[in-house]
């Protein structure tokens, strides 16, 4: 007759325990789906690609080759334009004064010496002033023919660098793909043509000033308004307004 109600209080505490643990384990479930709710809030990276790859401005090196012959000692026609070429994006973009490096040890070192005073009286006719320009050596041991190195530092615009997948783009269990983010790569060659195209990089951070209005076309567009004429170009072409004849 003893052994019921202790049976009984058995039942009792073995259903408690694993009323207990059903509470655990539910609890943990809610947390683990609160837990990756919060995670999933923000992305890792942003979600906009000029701000996963932004256009950067920088300084960077412009370098002119110039190959003389080891027999020539002189620049032939299109180097010459070449050069004062160079010399005139100087004055427009240099950050810095002008380099002129010729090789030492080739067999065109002889050649390259001969041709420093048209190189230099080439740039100054640019109208590069005397203390902008440089003329230095550098060592090309092992080359046959070197070339003239003419180079200045100039601001240049920059992204990237591209072609970079640091996560998979298939099917997974990452975030970006759960959520239907753009990959990592998206948008990167866009935003590096446009650096490389750009031909004033200081465009992309702020506009240029106004240029002046052409005074001579205001004045006569007002005239005509105070005297009550047309303001419009007038077209005195006899051929306004027909077919083209081109394939009859």
């Amino acid at each position: 007759m003893q052994t019921v109600p202790a049976l009984t209080a058995g039942c009792r505490s073995a259903g408690n325990a694993l009323r207990a643990a059903a509470v655990a384990a539910g609890a943990l479930l809610v947390c683990a789906c609160n837990t990756d709710q919060q995670a999933t809030v923000a992305p890792n990276v942003p979600t906009d690609f000029r701000q996963r790859h932004p256009i950067t401005l920088q300084e960077s090196q412009r370098t002119l080759q110039v190959f003389i012959g080891s027999n020539r000692g002189e620049l032939n026609p299109t180097q010459r334009a070449q050069v004062l070429s160079f010399g005139i994006g100087w004055k427009r973009a240099a950050t810095g004064g002008i380099i002129v490096e010729r090789p030492v040890g080739t067999s065109n070192e002889r050649a390259a010496a001969d041709s420093m005073r048209e190189i230099v009286s080439i740039l100054a006719a640019a109208g590069l002033p005397p203390q902008s320009i440089a003329v230095q050596t550098y060592p090309a041991t092992g080359a046959s023919v070197a070339p003239v190195l003419i180079g200045y530092p100039k601001i240049v615009a920059q992204a990237g660098p591209c072609g970079l997948w640091p996560q998979d783009v298939g099917p997974s269990l990452n975030r970006a793909w759960t959520e239907n983010q753009p990959p990592w790569n998206f948008g990167c060659a866009e935003q590096h043509n446009l650096a490389a195209m750009v031909a004033d990089p200081s465009d992309l951070v702020q506009p240029r000033g106004e240029t002046p209005a052409y005074t001579m076309r205001r004045v006569k567009v007002l005239s005509n308004y105070a005297q009550g004429q047309a303001t419009s170009t007038e077209t005195t072409s006899s051929n306004t307004g027909k077919i083209s004849s081109v394939g009859q």
